[in-house]
Order: C-alpha cells, then structure tokens, then sequence
C-alpha cells in the first residue's frame, strides 16, 4: 500500500484527537500508553473501523485485542493495511511466509525473543514501523510484555540535557545481536548482520513529536564523543527509559494481539515462565529513515 492510501487515515487520525471513537472500544492501560480495544474483529474490518485502530496507535502507542481468530493470510494482510511488510533479517519464519516470524520459547529454548528492552530490529537503515503479535499459547502465568513510552522519557529530560543530545547520533547493530540467536531453530548465521547510525532523538514523523532513539538491545555507542562519555550517557539513558512511570503491562491470553509502534515504544518480553510453551507469530511493518 502507498504512503499516499494511508495519508488520509494517518491525518484524521491527529485531528480526530480526543473526540470520541464510533466504532471501536478504547480502554487505556495507563495516561501514556497502551489500551485494549474492543468491538473489532481483525479479519473482518470496515474503512472506519480501520481509520480509528490507526488513530488508537498513534495516540496510545500500542494497543491490545483479545480473543482474535487470525488465519496466517488474515495476519499478514492486517500488517499490509499499515504499509508493506518488513523481513527479519535472522529469525525463523513460517514455510512459505518469509513475513511471519515465528516467535516460540518452550522447555528447550535457552532465551526467549526480545528479554532485553528494545525497538525491533533498530540496526536497519529504515527500522520497522510497528510490530503486530499474534500469541496463540501462552503459560499460565508469567511471560507479560512490557512497554515504554519513549515521547515520555524525552519529555521527562532536563533542558539541559535536551540540548546535549540535539543533534547526536548513535551506531545500531544487530551482529552482537542475531549471530547465534537462533542456531536452536536451525537458523544458519548470515555473513553479516544490519548496522546503521541513527538520531538519539527521532522525531515521529506521523504526529511530530521527540522520542529517545536508543536502546540496550541494539545502541553500542554514541558517535562524535568520547568513548567513556558515550558509555556514560547511554548508561543514564538507559536507565531513565526504564522508569516504571513511563510503562504499561500486557498480561497475555490465549489469541491476544499486541501492536506497537516501534518509533516511540521499547518493549520487554518476560522470560519467566520455563518450562511453560509460549507461541505465536509476528508480523513487522516497514517503516522510514529515522530523522
């Protein structure tokens, strides 16, 4: 889908801002981010109803449904409604499907996918724009998802600091990341792996707000200053990002679906829950050159 067939949703969707929505449920999680919608259906969406789910994300910065039914087509063709579709460039995907990962932890697994706070897939060139998770198993208790809100760890930013990391920029890499990661699922390593120097402060280019660019997962240093300096700060950012003020909590079900937006949100996935099955797949969207 071109850029210019979603325009006129992604318009409406900063102009229609705190009015009510007509034809979905929105329930907030926290004042910053999340909320759980209601009276949607993904494989069977009207234009308005599409239209209101593109202002939910962009006001809440992820969004919750429950108790979907999603054929692996129905998933993928969600994703297309928000742009064209990213491939991963490590992890396992579904035969036939190189679009939808595969996203497992059981008994076997030594990690799970995404432990570390992190934007996906960040090392690229033009990082995803959002993330679509469709858990079909999940333990009985544990393995909740959690997300930060990163227009609220900037705006919590001093002045001064603001004015320090203007205009600085930092190297993602993916290579200390993916080589390895998925040897257990019979995945062979690449040659190489995405690495790209990005903005420690993007600005989002749908509702043009700041938002901090830089996480544990994939961030190695902080170009144009000192080493020493560079581990410093992404020490102090790091650890400001994740203050629980900024977050919200995601308890899985069975059939639940997770969609975030990758330019203003980390997400962390709780590895609490081995021996226990948790499975599911993932649909990524394409997103833009961070500026």
């Amino acid at each position: 889908m071109s850029l210019s067939a979603l325009s006129g949703p992604r318009i409406r969707s900063i102009t229609e801002a705190g009015l009510p929505y007509e034809t979905i449920t929105v329930e907030k999680l926290t004042p910053l981010i999340g909320a759980e919608i209601g009276g949607a259906d993904l494989a069977r969406l009207s234009n308005r109803q599409m239209d209101e789910i593109h202002r939910a994300l962009a006001e809440n910065l992820v969004i919750f449904f429950r108790d979907q039914h999603l054929t692996q087509e129905q998933h993928l063709e969600f994703g297309r409604q928000f742009g064209e579709l990213h491939l991963h460039p490590a992890a396992p995907h579904e035969p036939g499907h190189p679009e939808l990962m595969i996203i497992k932890a059981d008994e076997n697994s030594v990690r799970a996918n995404g432990e570390g706070w992190h934007s996906d897939v960040s090392c690229d060139e033009e990082p995803p724009m959002g993330s679509i998770l469709y858990i079909k198993e999940c333990p009985p208790h544990g393995g909740d998802t959690l997300f930060a809100s990163m227009y609220a760890a900037y705006d919590a930013l001093s002045d001064r600091m603001k004015a320090y990391l203007e205009g600085l920029t930092a190297i993602h890499s993916g290579e200390h990341v993916y080589r390895g990661m998925f040897a257990k699922e019979g995945v062979a390593d690449k040659p190489s792996y995405p690495k790209a120097v990005h903005p420690v402060v993007r600005t989002h280019p749908m509702t043009g707000k700041k938002a901090l660019y830089v996480n544990r997962g994939f961030t190695t240093r902080i170009l144009g200053i000192p080493v020493d300096e560079s581990e410093g700060i992404l020490r102090y950012l790091y650890e400001h990002m994740e203050n629980p003020l900024f977050q919200c909590r995601f308890r899985w079900q069975p059939n639940s679906v997770a969609f975030w937006d990758n330019r203003c949100a980390q997400h962390r996935a709780m590895w609490d829950y081995w021996p226990q099955r948790r499975y599911g797949n993932r649909v990524t969207v394409k997103g833009e050159r961070p500026v």
